[in-house]
């Protein structure tokens, strides 16, 4: 039997379709069917490696753990990683195609339905179902020439669309009529109906509101999904989110500022489920406090750029000072590139050629080069007695100038190990989701003094949240109707 498809498309940024898509997978994998993620184009600086060592969102790597899968990067054939406010590097079946400024991309973008199409039809080769997932808002119509992201793709592969829609934002009628009115009729023969995301209070007083959408649209509503705790404890992709990462206080406070180009800030998902761990992230504008228990410094997908920015804010004066009262440092990726006495990008990959002087607290300089690492990693701590999994996603090599004393003591040969002052206070490394193991990461807060009882294992959390979504779905949507306009 040939695999059916339903592409979810959103009618703004963030309204939940990537939620949406994962719960489904969920919901589809226990009632005991091949399912299968597929984003076209993804935007997005929080990307995950697949074992086959390409990149791909990361809530398409997520996707495909709701479903029981290996990630693929058929799964996100397209993955966009902004440099800049008009540019961004084009990822294409998990390789770097290079760097396009957004008029260019409208050009090149031509090109890559080809690819988009050979990723789907290859994903429904060994699934019942695959589930779909739009990028931004489906009536984007300054966008459409070209598009591979909604509309485009879905009148291309033939799949039909069911609008989402977040009413915890206000404006949720307007949301879904607007779209549907700004629609060319070919595309609205496509669209199939709506669901509404994030809903709190009694979903009987928006009956008034079903009826006029249905009025308006003539499109049948599935279902009405409540406002769901659980989807806060599954990784976020959108930067949008961070705006509502937030822990309440607990025995160890730790910051994290928010770099203009912030990426893969998943990393610190694990510390958010740690009942003795406040994390805040400081916005700019906002001083990186002085009683702080740790600072991070996260990865970037624009090393140089927000290394200025950083010391723009004054946040290199905070650190310096953080430092001088014994507060702990640990640098990620970029962060820990930042650490160091330089950082160059001589060819202008991550933007303008050119070079900064870095935070000057580890005794190492990194050069942005054109290869870019990818790769999962696992080894011990040098100084956190526990093992440890993660990642590499980066540019740039990093050379030590003095004696060293390394973090970690990766498996394999190739990996850098990062690198642990004397004083054991100030840590950096280019491993992603060195937090996630649960001994490890339990091992690096009481190294840090932390003191209490720890979270749940995290990657359990991940799934019981995944199956919370998913009973949830199951109750709020009419799965089997919705499913029947499969195609």
């Amino acid at each position: 039997m040939a695999a059916r498809s339903l592409m979810f498309q959103g009618t703004a940024s963030d309204a939940g379709k990537s939620l949406v898509t994962a719960g489904l997978c969920r919901v589809l994998a226990r009632r005991g069917h091949a399912v299968r993620p597929f984003k076209p184009q993804n935007m997005s600086n929080n990307a995950a490696v697949t074992p086959d060592g390409g990149e791909i969102g990361r809530a398409q790597a997520l996707q495909a753990r709701a479903c029981g899968v290996p990630p693929s990067v058929d799964m996100n054939p397209v993955l966009l990683k902004p440099q800049s406010d008009v540019g961004a590097q084009v990822v294409v079946h998990g390789k770097v195609r290079g760097n396009f400024d957004a008029g260019h991309f409208q050009d090149v973008k031509q090109e890559l339905m080809p690819a988009v199409l050979e990723s789907f039809e290859r994903l429904k080769a060994d699934a019942d179902f695959v589930l779909v997932e739009g990028a931004g808002s489906a009536a984007e119509v300054n966008l459409r020439a070209h598009d591979i992201a909604n509309m485009g793709f879905a009148a291309a592969a033939g799949v039909p669309v069911v609008l989402v829609a977040d009413i915890d934002r206000g404006g949720v009628i307007a949301n879904l009529v607007g779209t549907w009115e700004l629609l060319p009729d070919e595309e609205r023969k496509l669209l199939r109906g709506y669901l509404i995301n994030r809903f709190r209070g009694d979903v009987r007083l928006f009956a008034d509101g079903l009826r006029t959408i249905t009025t308006r649209t003539g499109l049948p509503s599935f279902g009405i999904i409540p406002y769901l705790a659980a989807a806060l404890r599954l990784p976020q992709e959108d930067a949008l989110s961070l705006d509502n990462r937030r822990t309440p206080p607990g025995g160890g406070d730790f910051r994290v500022p928010r770099l203009p180009h912030i990426a893969n800030f998943d990393d610190f998902d694990p510390l958010m489920l740690e009942p003795a761990v406040r994390l805040d992230m400081v916005a700019p504008g906002h001083p990186l406090p002085g009683d702080a228990d740790l600072i991070i410094l996260p990865g970037s997908k624009a090393t140089v750029a927000d290394l200025r920015a950083f010391k723009r804010e004054g946040w290199d004066i905070d650190l310096m000072a953080h430092r001088r009262r014994g507060g702990a440092i640990l640098g990620i990726c970029a962060g820990y590139q930042m650490l160091g006495r330089t950082v160059a990008d001589p060819q202008g990959i991550e933007g303008p050629p050119g070079e900064e002087a870095g935070l000057g607290l580890l005794d190492h300089e990194t050069v942005l080069t054109g290869g870019k690492t990818l790769r999962q990693v696992a080894g011990v701590g040098k100084t956190i007695d526990a093992p440890f999994t993660g990642y590499e996603m980066h540019v740039g090599e990093t050379t030590r100038r003095g004696a060293h004393r390394p973090f970690l003591l990766p498996d394999g040969q190739g990996h850098d190990p990062g690198t642990v002052s004397e004083d054991g206070r100030l840590m950096g490394c280019y491993v992603h989701g060195l937090l996630t193991g649960d001994a490890f990461r339990r091992e690096f807060l009481r190294s840090l003094g932390v003191t209490g009882a720890f979270g749940p294992a995290y990657e359990a959390a991940v799934d019981e949240a995944l199956d919370a979504v998913a009973d949830a779905f199951e109750e709020a949507i009419d799965i089997d109707r919705l499913l029947a306009t499969a195609a």
